[in-house]
């Protein structure tokens, strides 16, 4: 795969839909062409600690974000007619269609791809496990921020152009 848009969400509470973050990278050619990151006003509205303590982004982190609606016009454009990457994809996948329902916008069917269904079929037992800094850093992937969603991006981007 040589065309795609690597994509990850931080969330804000349990609730798909409270995107509090997206990372989106594009390849086109097998090379990065484009990065873009946002910090989302989340729905719900409200934080948990548990979130926090995972990604360290809080609520006065994003009072003035802008909300789905609008980062995402900013997004389609750039991922338009590309399929999207993700590592454990079944997630990013989930908070973009609860995003989508919960704004009552009309969900385009986005194709998916999982890095790390990917890395499960081809490194196997190679690895001790299949998360996403584990994947990265045999890849050639420093993840030093991880949690942070344009480094998780650009880890998918690296393992989706490695074993994809």
């Amino acid at each position: 795969m040589k065309d795609f848009a690597a994509i990850d969400f931080e969330t804000a509470n349990g609730q798909r839909s409270s995107v509090c973050s997206v990372g989106v990278v594009i390849v086109r050619g097998g090379q990065v062409v484009d990065r873009f990151y946002s910090l989302i006003y989340p729905y719900p509205e409200f934080f948990t600690y548990f979130t926090t303590r995972v990604h360290g982004l809080t609520m006065t982190d994003v009072e003035d974000a802008p909300t789905f609606p609008q980062v995402w016009e900013q997004i389609a454009p750039r991922i338009a007619g590309l399929p999207l990457v993700a590592h454990n994809s079944p997630f990013d996948e989930g908070c973009l269609k609860a995003a989508f329902a919960a704004y009552r916008m009309t969900y385009p069917g986005y194709t998916f791809y999982c890095t790390c269904r990917a890395a499960r079929r081809h490194l196997g037992n190679r690895l001790p496990n299949h998360q996403l800094q584990t994947v990265a850093a045999y890849c050639g992937y420093d993840l030093a921020k991880h949690h942070h969603a344009l480094a998780d991006a650009e880890a998918c981007a690296t393992i989706a152009l490695k074993l994809l």
